[in-house]
């Protein structure tokens, strides 16, 4: 067995359609595309969303609502959760890099820490944002809270 011997398996190559090649191949005329129409005509491509003249899906519902250029997005975490994370890693800071590095956020994201469930240990802990609930949690157990 050599490179020239060389075969595809029986049955896995397909000869492909010769199309538009005269009436005798059975393909000649229209090629398969039909008679008329868009579709048969060459450098057709239907547009994203197009449904054949009818007024399409996004055109036909309103928009509504008002969008605001300057909201800021943050990704809220729950002081409940602080209080595990500083149990298990016996941390007495937390800052936004053990926040990515226990995998709770991105390195891009804005965090708020939200009041939700109970601390009962002394942290400093850095955020973009605070409840006023989680402010009262932190400083209750006499820890720092550090506005970035």
């Amino acid at each position: 067995m050599d490179l020239s011997n060389l075969k595809p398996a029986k049955g896995s190559v397909k000869r492909s359609k010769r199309l538009g090649r005269g009436q005798g191949s059975g393909r000649g005329g229209t090629s398969t595309r039909g008679h008329k129409g868009a579709k048969s005509r060459s450098g057709y491509s239907k547009k994203i969303g197009f449904e054949g003249g009818q007024m399409p899906l996004q055109r036909r519902i309103p928009k509504y609502g008002f969008q605001n250029i300057n909201r800021k997005e943050y990704k809220s975490i729950n002081i409940g959760v602080l209080q595990n994370l500083a149990e298990n890693n016996k941390l007495d800071k937390i800052d936004i890099e053990v926040l990515i590095n226990a995998g709770l956020v991105s390195k891009n994201a804005q965090v708020k820490i939200l009041g939700k469930g109970t601390l009962e240990k002394k942290l400093e802990v850095h955020a973009h944002a605070f409840s006023k609930s989680a402010v009262a949690a932190i400083e209750a157990k006499n820890g720092t809270v550090v506005k970035l």
